[in-house]
């Protein structure tokens, strides 16, 4: 019932020849937009890791990767409500760690919100709660994996 739920709201709400071929992100405005082409498809109010400045170099830091990347799995047994992994670390990443001796962590997904805490996100959407991933709501969540393909290169700037 749930997938015919998501796809519903997508199906209201969005016009049917979108078809997302970017996913931009601005840490700096904590926005994220989908677009087609150079036409936002969609924007959404995101919330990241507590110390979201900067570019991601190691596990813990908070802060999640910049530069161009890709949505290259889904994921729906997470502890949070739906994901979609970005494929952070690239080579340079894990070169720049190695040099600086550390991890340069891993498993950064779009997600929504923890599992069963859905109801709180009025409140945690307005602050910096995750561990370098890009949060949603879990509404915006279902509306994003609709609208956007394994695939889809995203772009995270600050």
């Amino acid at each position: 019932m749930k997938t015919l739920a998501w796809l519903l709201i997508a199906w209201l709400t969005t016009p049917a020849f979108a078809a997302v071929d970017l996913v931009r992100v601005d840490k700096s405005e904590n926005r994220m937009y989908l677009l087609e082409g150079d036409v936002v498809v969609r924007e959404y109010h995101v919330a990241f890791g507590a110390n979201p400045q900067g570019h991601k170099v190691q596990e813990g830091d908070e802060r999640t990767p910049e530069g161009r990347y890709t949505l290259d799995y889904r994921k729906e047994d997470s502890a949070f409500y739906r994901a979609m992994h970005v494929s952070y670390p690239n080579a340079a990443d894990v070169a720049n760690a190695g040099q600086l001796g550390v991890s340069p962590g891993g498993f950064i997904m779009v997600h929504g919100q923890r599992n069963w805490l859905g109801w709180l996100a009025p409140i945690t959407q307005r602050f910096n709660w995750t561990n370098g991933c890009i949060a949603l709501t879990n509404t915006e969540m279902d509306e994003f994996m609709a609208l956007v393909e394994v695939g889809t290169p995203i772009d995270i700037a600050w």
